[in-house]
């Protein structure tokens, strides 16, 4: 019984994937963190976060306008729509067809993000700056807003605060899926798209800063990310 589920969880994996088709076109390319198939995102999810890949800034004030700092348009995802994608399924992406992910990390009853710092840089938070984007086969009523720590608003579906991935390069990739067992392709009612479930992988390497060295090089050095 224990080797019939083992290879039905190899045969999963493996379907995530058309025949002929690269799987780093489709799911996540990164280093894998675990080859444990009886590993579960809810088990990874229970990882002890590094603090230091979290902010220790205080959010602003809810309700403290003043305190909001305005978004350039181009940084502000305008658009929630619910589509399609192959493998996968139904998804949720922003204005430029990039699929959006939700963290196990997060909070949702009230929304909190947790992904801040480094971790800000691979995720890029969903901003805006009035909460009111444009739906498309999104309910309305689950779309609102968080506070980040910086001050800017993101938003959240169902609670969930709305993530991109920087390791997706084109519109539909979903790359993101099953990183680190806690980052997830987003539903348009809030809940995981769990359809396809690549092995738990790291996330690629936050971009270097200007003063600094290559942007692969947290990755060769072997750190562990918790994000």
């Amino acid at each position: 019984m224990v080797v019939g589920a083992a290879l039905a969880a190899v045969f999963a994996l493996s379907a995530c994937a058309p025949t002929g088709a690269a799987v780093a076109d489709y799911g996540n390319a990164a280093e894998p963190a675990s080859n444990d198939v009886a590993a579960t995102p809810e088990a990874e999810a229970t990882a002890a976060a590094d603090p230091e890949a979290e902010s220790t800034a205080e959010p602003a004030a809810p309700g403290d306008e003043a305190n909001v700092p305005e978004i350039s348009e181009e940084l502000t995802t305008t658009s929630l729509t619910s589509k399609k994608v192959k493998l996968m399924g139904t998804t949720v992406q922003d204005q430029d067809g990039f699929v959006l992910y939700r963290f196990d990390k997060d909070e949702d009853d009230p929304a909190k993000s947790n992904c801040n710092g480094d971790c800000a840089k691979i995720w890029p938070a969903a901003l805006t700056n009035d909460g009111e984007p444009t739906l498309k086969g999104v309910d309305k009523s689950l779309v609102g807003t968080v506070t980040r720590a910086d001050g800017t608003k993101q938003l959240t579906l169902k609670g969930w605060p709305l993530y991109r991935y920087i390791g997706d390069k084109k519109p539909g990739q979903w790359k993101g899926q099953n990183v680190s067992g806690t980052w997830f392709v987003i539903q348009p009612n809030g809940t995981k798209n769990l359809t396809c479930l690549p092995a738990v992988s790291k996330p690629v390497a936050p971009p270097a800063d200007d003063t600094s060295g290559d942007a692969g090089s947290d990755a060769e050095s072997g750190s562990e990310y918790s994000y």
